[in-house]
């Protein structure tokens, strides 16, 4: 991890940090988009999800870069006078969960108590290649969305919003002594309290002697990509780009990243649900009694915490099980035939990658019984609020939503170093950074 010269609202001329800052731009519901951008007009929603003022969806990129560029020209934004690593903290006051980030309910246990409490160090990370076994990707990605990350980039010079990374700190070195030593001593740079009630603080490390202790203690490390596979992707392509155009050595060559010591601060994994538009329950459940045991739930989407505890019973101890739901009802789908699932099963995988629930969502339920591709654009996803993928379903015409188990930590980590990776969106870690706290341009490296 690098240091650089951090790009941050500056003090006075807005609003206030929670009114400017914005959840990562994949989460980011439509009309939560719109109440971001209605809270302040210089909110980063407006650059990480930028809309064309002409409507032409192919200047959304330049429109975003003129933006950035009107408020740093404007001293909205500014740049910190030293470069710098940044410590940062999310922790939870007035009842702010990890749930209630992502719009749903519930707690983990933090490193101080039930609710949120992380803490980790912000920087450029050097991009190294996928495979080098440096940084290790879990999830699949899709061309779509890395494209579109990347033309951002290169429109804007900028890398908006930082992936998240975890390494384990089983043997806490100087980066983790150092992180607590700041949050707890040290006067923070900003702070802001979101509407989840989460609280988020930022101190800056500039001390050459600290920096170069917390270089030391990472050098060595393996960190395992949490949040931002596409971002990461997307790093990787325009370092690609500009070296195969002659750039050579350059900015382009890290990446905005959150690293967080998983062992001091564990983080929960939340699932990821699917919503299909035009594929009604019933016919979804018709289809799946061949090669699924369907059970009906009584209370169907009316008693949703009975729903999900159903789930939960048929899921414990890595079973595959899914909630289809709509329309009222709920069905609970689980035991898949043998037979069907080995034949569904690609080639080369692992018996722990053919096990995972996302692996048979994918590419048993999905594709083999109701003939559809998970991707964007036939298939939207719902990160861990059931209750909305529902809503969201009913709101379609015939539409059907499968809730998801989450899936347990040890198949994450075990599957990354074994050099294989999850289905797409199938893992929403948490908490996720908060986007517009800092900013990395390529101008101030």
């Amino acid at each position: 991890m690098a240091p650089f010269r951090g790009i941050r609202y500056a003090a006075g001329r807005v609003s206030g940090l929670a009114e400017v800052t914005s959840p990562p731009y994949d989460v980011i519901a439509h009309e939560i988009e719109d109440q971001l951008i209605a809270a302040d007009p210089h909110n980063v929603v407006r650059l990480i999800l930028p809309r064309s003022a002409t409507g032409r969806p192919d200047e959304i990129y330049s429109d975003a870069a003129l933006a950035l560029q009107d408020w740093l020209d404007q001293q909205i934004l500014v740049p910190d006078e030293d470069p710098g690593l940044y410590v940062y903290e999310q922790a939870a006051v007035g009842g702010g969960t990890l749930a209630s980030q992502n719009g749903h309910t519930g707690a983990r246990p933090g490193a101080s108590g039930p609710g949120i409490l992380q803490r980790g160090l912000i920087g450029a990370l050097r991009l190294v290649p996928a495979d080098a076994g440096i940084v290790l990707p879990h999830e699949d990605v899709v061309p779509g969305p890395v494209i579109g990350r990347r033309q951002l980039m290169e429109a804007t010079q900028a890398n908006l919003e930082p992936i998240f990374l975890l390494y384990d700190g089983s043997a806490p070195g100087a980066a983790t002594r150092l992180v607590e030593a700041v949050a707890t001593g040290r006067a923070p740079l900003l702070e802001a309290l979101t509407t989840d009630g989460v609280r988020h603080r930022l101190w800056a490390l500039t001390d050459p002697a600290e920096l170069a202790a917390v270089a030391a203690d990472l050098a060595p490390r393996q960190a395992l990509i949490a949040d931002g596979h596409h971002r990461y992707a997307a790093y990787l392509q325009l370092q690609e780009r500009r070296r195969g155009a002659g750039g050579g050595d350059g900015p382009w060559d890290y990446g905005l990243a959150l690293l967080v010591d998983s062992a001091a601060y564990p983080p929960q994994i939340g699932a990821i649900h699917r919503v299909i538009p035009g594929l009604a329950p019933a016919a979804a459940v018709d289809l799946a009694k061949g090669s699924f045991s369907v059970r009906p739930l009584p209370g169907g989407t009316r008693d949703l915490p009975a729903a999900l505890r159903a789930l939960g019973d048929a899921s414990a101890g890595g079973q595959v099980a899914f909630l289809v739901a709509g329309g009222g009802e709920a069905h609970l789908l689980s035991d898949p035939d043998p037979v069907q699932l080995d034949a569904a099963m690609p080639p080369g995988r692992s018996p722990r990658w053919h096990g995972l629930a996302a692996s048979v969502l994918q590419e048993l339920l999905l594709t083999r019984v109701w003939g559809i591709r998970d991707d964007e654009s036939s298939v939207r996803v719902v990160h861990n609020d059931a209750a909305r993928a529902i809503r969201a379903a009913d709101e379609v015409p015939g539409g059907t939503a499968v809730i998801c188990p989450a899936m347990p930590s040890a198949d994450v980590y075990a599957l990354a170093a074994n050099g294989e990776r999850v289905p797409r969106k199938s893992t929403s870690f948490g908490p996720k950074p908060r986007t517009g706290l800092v900013i990395r341009t390529f101008a101030q490296g």
